[in-house]
């Protein structure tokens, strides 16, 4: 439909997206985890993802080059290191295991904000995609958190992506 075109139109590097999971693989046999009241509440009017979604955040879109880890332990786009503080959690590295992928055409490279407990592109590099999302697949763009409450916030573009030297690569 047009609403889903121009979700996928304006995804970009740093957007935190909620997609379905690709081929029905990224989430095992279990499915989604059972939820908690308040998360049931909020799945029911639309704030919080189930059955099948995901979140994660935009690293790398169709064409980019995403590495790990520089010299410093970056992770890299293009060459381009990003600074990622403002967003992992605090204490996590950038990543456990190293990756060298160019994201195809019509795909996404995710990785979760909490990387040392985020099944996210790193680890399915072995399914159809090596790991990248279908932009197909996205289903929203993540604008707020809400829960839990005490971690309630609005979400902006992180300022590692607007780089000009990142931007001057962009597709």
């Amino acid at each position: 439909t047009a609403d889903f075109q121009l979700v996928v139109a304006r995804m970009k590097r740093g957007d935190v997206v909620v997609f379905d999971d690709p081929g029905g693989r990224w989430l095992g046999v279990e499915g989604a985890p059972r939820l908690s009241p308040v998360q049931k509440a909020l799945s029911e009017v639309g704030l919080y993802p189930t059955g099948g979604h995901l979140v994660k955040r935009v690293i790398g879109v169709g064409g980019d080059h995403v590495v790990c880890c520089d010299k410093q332990g970056r992770v890299t786009v293009n060459k381009v290191p990003l600074s990622e503080k403002a967003y992992i959690m605090r204490g996590a590295s950038p990543s456990d295991r190293p990756f060298d992928v160019t994201v195809p055409k019509g795909r996404l490279w995710v990785m979760g904000d909490n990387r040392s407990n985020s099944e996210d592109s790193r680890y399915h590099q072995d399914l159809p995609g090596g790991g990248t999302v279908p932009e197909k697949d996205v289903v929203g763009k993540v604008w707020a958190i809400v829960w839990p409450f005490d971690r309630a916030h609005r979400l902006s573009e992180p300022s590692t992506f607007e780089n000009p030297r990142l931007q001057a690569t962009h597709r």
